[in-house]
């Protein structure tokens, strides 16, 4: 016989107010405890929190605790990697940002390693000040604040273009160089929705003005003219870049840092690789 649940507790419902006698023990239960969900859920948060840091470190035994140290404006390390590339696919990089070196100027080739280096050390920053290990043989840094612009995108809800998100998230930048701690900032390829004339201009402006507020930073570029910004004996900056392989019609990159200026693109060699007539 098919069961008609809902028909045969539909008298008792009627007959004993189930349905409403339970919507007000909800309504009684939270006037009593409502004001308490927010702490309870902060509690969980952090306990989630805790347990996924307590995780990483179970599965990965080699990963150090990082030092924190008192120097002003130090991110030191050895053999930083990115924690979510598989141990296979993983190249580690040193990372040096201190009194003598607060600005890194980082150059590159498209799909080289860029981008990936600026999340590697945000990403370790982020787990470092967490309280919890870091992918890296080593890492001594300053407790910093942390402001980034990657990958940011236009909102069709706010009527915001890609260009004006990215300037909105530089003013966050700026306002966290007001604040009481030294800002690690990581901009990558900043303002390139707009012309290279005023991309190369408004790169070096915020550059200039982030060191004048005691921010340090990376920032990664196509623009090569903005590697002379490292000439100016004033800010503290060096060179970096990543370089491709083309051979036998076939692109490789190896991952690593290297210093001094990139001298070779390979933007029309992706484009032909992928099949466009250029």
């Amino acid at each position: 016989l098919e069961f008609r649940g809902n028909e045969l507790f539909a008298p008792l419902d009627a007959l004993l107010l189930w349905t409403f006698q339970i919507a007000l023990a909800v309504e009684a239960w939270r006037e009593r405890e409502g004001a308490s969900l927010a702490r309870w859920t902060d509690a969980l948060g952090e306990l989630e929190a805790l347990l996924s840091l307590a995780g990483y470190a179970y599965e990965r035994p080699d990963d150090p605790f990082p030092d924190l140290v008192e120097d002003e404006g130090v991110f030191e390390g050895e053999t930083v990697g990115h924690p979510l590339i598989g141990a296979a696919k993983l190249v580690r990089n040193d990372v040096r940002l201190n009194a003598e070196q607060r600005l890194i100027i980082v150059s590159g080739s498209n799909m080289s390693g860029k981008s990936t280096y600026l999340r590697a050390i945000g990403v370790n920053a982020a787990l470092a000040f967490a309280g919890g290990p870091v992918c890296a043989r080593s890492l001594r840094l300053t407790v910093w604040q942390v402001g980034t612009s990657i990958q940011t995108t236009d909102s069709l809800q706010d009527g915001v273009s890609r260009f004006y998100a990215e300037l909105l998230r530089l003013r966050q930048i700026f306002d966290l160089a007001a604040g009481a701690y030294p800002v690690l900032f990581l901009l990558d390829e900043i303002l390139h929705g707009t012309n290279s004339h005023d991309r190369l201009i408004g790169a070096e402006a915020t550059v200039r003005s982030l060191a004048s507020r005691g921010a340090s930073g990376f920032v990664t570029t196509h623009d090569l003219a903005l590697t002379r910004i490292a000439e100016d004996a004033n800010l503290h900056a060096v060179n970096l870049h990543f370089a491709d392989d083309i051979t036998d019609g076939k692109m490789t990159f190896d991952y690593q840092a290297r210093p001094g200026v990139a001298r070779q693109s390979n933007a029309l060699a992706l484009m032909r690789l992928a099949g466009l007539e250029v």
